[in-house]
């Protein structure tokens, strides 16, 4: 006998799974989690770790930990208590002897501290007592299919210890593919339209509790919008400055702007127009569940047109489980063949060729598969299509430097794949569209710490390697620092040209005049062979030495996660062992140690 949809999990399992996500990912996979096991005829509830009465633990037969790790090899903001409490000293290690887990990480490998929160917390539950299911998983941004390369098989022998000690029943099996899960929500839609000021007030609240966040965040007028790269640089880069007067937004250098984009009005009339839906039309959302909150930020009641304008991000790449629920959804043979084809395990190749190589994104898909996207019911809109998530940008200007202003350095993202139309990135072309020159424009933004953190002692030098719009939180840096009176900063940065997408080279130069500011330059296309940051590393070792090992120096590196951390951290192991004389073993050794101690840190992104 099959499962159906209207059937109850199994009574006696009880599947557990916590959260801790920074953007968004940790959640959407363990929802993921709650699908696979509600096909698998089980119970599972799915909590933020710092929502779930820790005590309570003890009581758990079988939980699934997913947690990202941010910054240095910190934990997520929203599981943060949960560490606290779970590394107490004092806690017995036959706490957990009842309970069975697994720990899912999300990390990136660029970094030092690669998924360590899931490292660390995996060693944690085993002094504890508890009796892991699997070895770690450890998701990677890195990889060319992102974290799924990792999980997707992780998933397969999960399920396989899960079910071991608890099988399913003889009269049940697995829910097949093409039953949908139930959805989450319920649109209702209504006969009348509500004023526009009540679905305002939703957002913007015009009496905000406390400092911005993503709950509420500051609506800040745009001041300047500036191309910073020369006209015939293949790169549009801006300069972005806003207006935070009166916002209570407070940052220090390190900390990095969290910024909630939208879809272009093209797209979100092309998706409305694949869905046969009516961008006027007003609903509410439900949820089917009681106890199940509604997305925090959606106004009730939301038109269409601002739902797949603010919300759902139809620019994203699609993951399996969106051609999962889509097959499930079709109603048209030939399409609903190829979607189960592209959502089942062999077909993951097919699934990379068609949509991760080429960056193929939600909009395009649906309007691939013409019939099944108009036949998609809007209550499953939320199930289908995941929510934009805000995008972090690390701030540029300090407070000492210019009160009430926060300033951003954007690379407008723009590329080729084989499809005919350029990728581009969303958040940074939307920005990149805004002109406050043609009239008033404001930008919902919100503060978060960085992951880098500056020396409080003063008198302790900083270097600092930024190529690119790397030099972006370093320029944040400097002005603190000089304003402070600190002068012991010393920059690298790179670039191509120096008269293309030479970053503030006035400023540099004024604060290299008045002995605030060493100065390092690396012009890679200027010369016949390339140079780059890490070459002028090495060409100042005994400087870079002194620094580092005689005077106590912090150093700091930011920029593309690709190449430029590993051959920076090269440039440095040959410089302990030139100047400091250590051998490669001991070399290393010196490197972690700095990187242990918060005296090497990184920011980088793919």
């Amino acid at each position: 006998m099959q499962g159906s949809p209207g059937r109850t999990p199994m009574p006696n399992t009880r599947l557990l799974v916590l959260f801790g996500s920074q953007t968004g990912t940790a959640q959407d996979v363990s929802e993921r989690l709650s699908r696979e096991a509600w096909r698998r005829e089980l119970g599972c509830r799915v909590q933020a770790l710092d929502s779930y009465p820790v005590v309570n633990l003890i009581n758990e037969p079988l939980v699934i930990f997913v947690c990202a790790t941010t910054g240095q090899g910190e934990p997520p903001d929203n599981m943060k208590n949960f560490w606290r409490f779970i590394f107490r000293r004092n806690l017995p290690s036959t706490s957990l002897c009842q309970m069975d887990f697994a720990v899912l990480g999300l990390g990136d490998s660029s970094y030092a501290k690669f998924n360590f929160v899931a490292k660390k917390l995996h060693r944690r539950l085993l002094q504890l007592g508890g009796s892991a299911l699997l070895p770690v998983c450890l998701g990677d941004d890195q990889h060319e299919l992102g974290p799924d390369a990792t999980i997707d098989p992780w998933l397969h022998d999960l399920w396989e210890k899960v079910l071991g000690p608890h099988p399913l029943p003889l009269d049940l099996s697995l829910t097949p593919p093409g039953v949908p899960w139930p959805s989450k929500f319920t649109l209702k839609f209504l006969q009348e339209v509500p004023s526009t000021c009540s679905e305002e007030l939703c957002v913007t609240g015009t009496d905000p509790q406390g400092p911005p966040s993503e709950l509420q965040p500051f609506l800040a007028p745009m001041v300047t919008n500036q191309r910073v790269t020369g006209p015939s640089h293949f790169q549009d880069v801006r300069l972005i400055e806003f207006d935070i007067t009166g916002s209570g937004v407070s940052f220090v250098a390190g900390d990095v702007v969290l910024i909630q984009p939208e879809n272009t009005a093209s797209h979100v009339q092309q998706f409305c127009q694949a869905l046969g839906l009516d961008p006027d039309q007003h609903f509410t959302l439900q949820p089917r569940e009681p106890g199940v909150p509604c997305p925090a930020r959606l106004p009730q009641p939301c038109s269409i047109q601002r739902l797949v304008s603010q919300y759902l991000d139809i620019a994203s790449v699609p993951r399996r489980s969106f051609f999962e629920l889509l097959a499930c959804l079709s109603c048209h043979e030939l399409e609903r063949e190829k979607l189960l084809e592209l959502s089942s395990a062999q077909g993951q190749e097919d699934l990379c060729e068609y949509c991760t190589r080429p960056r193929r994104t939600v909009l395009e898909v649906l309007c691939d598969f013409p019939h099944t996207a108009g036949a998609i019911p809007p209550d499953r809109l939320l199930d289908l299509i995941p929510l934009i998530r805000p995008r972090a940008f690390s701030i540029a200007s300090s407070l000492l430097a210019h009160p009430s202003r926060l300033q951003i350095l954007v690379a407008v993202v723009q590329y080729q794949t084989r499809l005919k139309e350029p990728r581009r990135g969303l958040c940074s072309n939307w920005l990149a569209s805004l002109d406050p020159g043609q009239g008033p424009v404001r930008v919902p933004l919100w503060v978060r710490s960085g992951g880098l953190t500056f020396p409080k002692t003063p008198d302790t030098p900083v270097i600092m390697v930024g190529p690119g719009t790397g030099v972006a939180p370093f320029r944040a840096a400097i002005q603190e620092r000089v304003a402070q009176g600190e002068t012991g900063n010393v920059l690298f940065f790179g670039c191509r040209q120096r008269d293309q997408d030479f970053y503030w080279e006035a400023e540099w130069t004024e604060l290299q005049t008045r002995g605030c500011l060493t100065l390092v330059t690396a012009f890679s296309r200027e010369q016949e062979q390339k140079v780059y940051v890490q070459h002028r590393l090495r060409e100042l070792g005994p400087l870079v030495w002194g620094l580092l090992d005689l005077r106590g120096a912090h150093f700091y590196l930011a920029g593309n996660a690709k190449y430029m951390p590993a051959d920076v951290s090269d440039a440095l192991t040959s410089i302990f062992q030139e100047e400091g004389g250590l051998s490669g073993p001991a070399a290393a050794a010196y490197l972690a140690r700095l990187q242990r101690t918060l005296r090497f840190q990184t920011e980088t992104w793919a």
